[in-house]
């Protein structure tokens, strides 16, 4: 039987902490960036913490084994 790859999308979109929540990049922050608000700017700055729900699915893409 062949090895488990992992996805190769997830795996450059999430980062796993160490206390196994996942983090990614906020999106709105590309382009289009004029009509945008200072706050809105600001609000999608940085990296954010995935909710749970969501970040099952994404676990199960980026753990081999899981």
């Amino acid at each position: 039987m062949p090895k488990m790859k992992t996805h190769s999308s997830a795996k450059k979109r999430f980062r796993l902490t160490a206390s196994g929540k996942v983090r990614y990049n906020s999106a709105y922050r590309r382009h289009r960036l004029l009509t945008k608000t200072k706050a809105a700017k600001e609000r999608n700055q940085g990296t954010k913490v995935m909710c749970d729900a969501d970040a099952t699915k994404v676990k199960r893409y980026l753990l081999v084994n899981g």
